[in-house]
């Protein structure tokens, strides 16, 4: 069987993963054939990676010769890891062109963009996978499962409080994240993989949303008012991680970008404080809150159903103790953490589900994420973890209503943003 031809555009630091996973785990099924970016010295530091794997650099483009690498590599899959508010333009040329996408999430940041995939989908019959680890984390299969299996019966409620500490959420304030117009913001690039979790475990689509969101912790006026906009403690040093100072500060000169800004700094146009209320079609109501300045990271999911609730505590690091490693999901952090989930039946005690808690790669998710993806053809899926454009674009509902609320203080009708009919 022929092996399949990925280039990947965008060569940030999280294109990593897939490139790994792309040219040495899973070169039996794959090849990598070609880089694309804005930026040379970025693809020239991952091209010296593969070189150190044993493996051979690959050519580079310019962004703007995408299509021209397309032709010339002879290209089956694009692997789409750019700044989010980029995506769509990738995604789309790629699916008129003729090829499959994978794209990291969330699929894109806007109602426009979001119509332009949808269309190109449907022109094309595309393939797009979006690449929600969260699904392929042992503990949230579990709680699918579970769920799926009628452990709580018919649901009828759900809380979802997601925490990001003072290093992962500040993270964001740092990046070119602070810009909602690169992000969506919050609701939509971190959120996403939330929203699409729930959608996966409540079994439904979310039908109205009412939400408030403000920047209470990180920006100029806040970091002064709380005494934080010259602390130290939230200082990022690109020189400590050799990777980071290869594909950021090494590069800076080529286009100028900060990966190390002060989160203190002016110019932050997102929400670090964010509560929401959602219904969704089958008669389940939300309640999730993000909080991304946190002492401790990690989430509580309460589902209450008609025969019981299921409770599910993950604490991914139980407090912050420096700013580094600072690429959530690489490796992890030095503090404990652990997990708990139990199931309570009416009329019964309670049942505490055994769970093996890995701290690594998103909870061991991004492994099992990249051999589905990239492992052989034809691999049993009976959980539904693949996400689709579909998927993607039901994940991005909540989020882009959530917005919409926020600016209108009322509830949105995620039929009046996107009509999936």
């Amino acid at each position: 069987m022929a092996r399949r031809r990925y280039a990947v555009v965008g060569t940030g630091a999280r294109a990593g993963r897939h490139v790994h996973a792309i040219a040495v785990e899973h070169a039996e099924t794959c090849e990598l054939v070609a880089f694309a970016d804005v930026n040379r010295t970025r693809m020239a530091a991952h091209n010296d990676r593969l070189t150190e794997w044993g493996v051979e650099p690959v050519p580079v483009y310019a962004a703007e010769d995408f299509l021209v690498m397309l032709e010339e590599q002879r290209v089956d899959v694009v692997v789409v890891t750019t700044v989010d508010r980029y995506h769509d333009t990738y995604i789309v040329e790629a699916l008129d062109a003729g090829r499959d996408v994978v794209t990291e999430k969330p699929m894109t940041t806007d109602v426009p963009s979001a119509r332009k995939i949808l269309d190109a989908v449907h022109r094309n019959d595309g393939n797009v996978t979006v690449t929600f680890n969260y699904r392929y984390n042992p503990i949230h299969e579990k709680v699918r499962a579970l769920l799926a299996d009628g452990a709580v019966g018919e649901i009828g409620s759900v809380h979802f409080e997601w925490l990001l500490d003072t290093r992962h959420g500040a993270d964001y304030f740092r990046r070119w994240h602070r810009d909602k117009a690169n992000s969506g913001g919050l609701m939509v690039h971190k959120a996403t993989h939330h929203f699409d979790l729930l959608n996966w475990w409540v079994g439904s689509v979310p039908e109205t949303v009412y939400a408030h969101g403000r920047l209470f912790f990180y920006g100029n006026e806040n970091g002064q008012r709380h005494g934080y906009a010259d602390d130290e403690r939230f200082a990022f040093d690109l020189k400590k991680d050799d990777w980071l100072k290869k594909l950021y500060l090494d590069a800076r000169h080529e286009d100028g970008y900060r990966r190390d800004q002060n989160p203190f700094e002016p110019g932050v146009s997102i929400e670090d404080d964010m509560s929401v209320l959602v219904r969704y079609a089958s008669g389940a109501d939300l309640t999730y809150h993000l909080t991304a300045y946190s002492p401790w990271e990690g989430y509580r999911l309460m589902v209450n159903g008609s025969r019981g609730r299921l409770e599910l505590e993950v604490v991914e690091n139980a407090w912050v103790s420096s700013q580094h490693p600072a690429v959530h999901g690489v490796r992890a952090n030095p503090e404990e953490g652990w997990a708990k989930l139990s199931v309570q039946r009416l009329f019964e005690r309670r049942e505490d589900i055994p769970l093996d808690f890995d701290r690594d790669g998103h909870g061991g998710a991004d492994q099992r994420m990249v051999d589905a993806l990239y492992g052989p053809p034809g691999q049993k899926d009976p959980l539904g973890r693949r996400a689709t454009h579909y998927d993607g674009t039901l994940s991005l509902l909540t989020g882009f209503a959530a917005n919409r609320s926020f600016e209108t203080g009322t509830p949105v009708r995620v039929a009046d943003v996107i009509d999936l009919r």
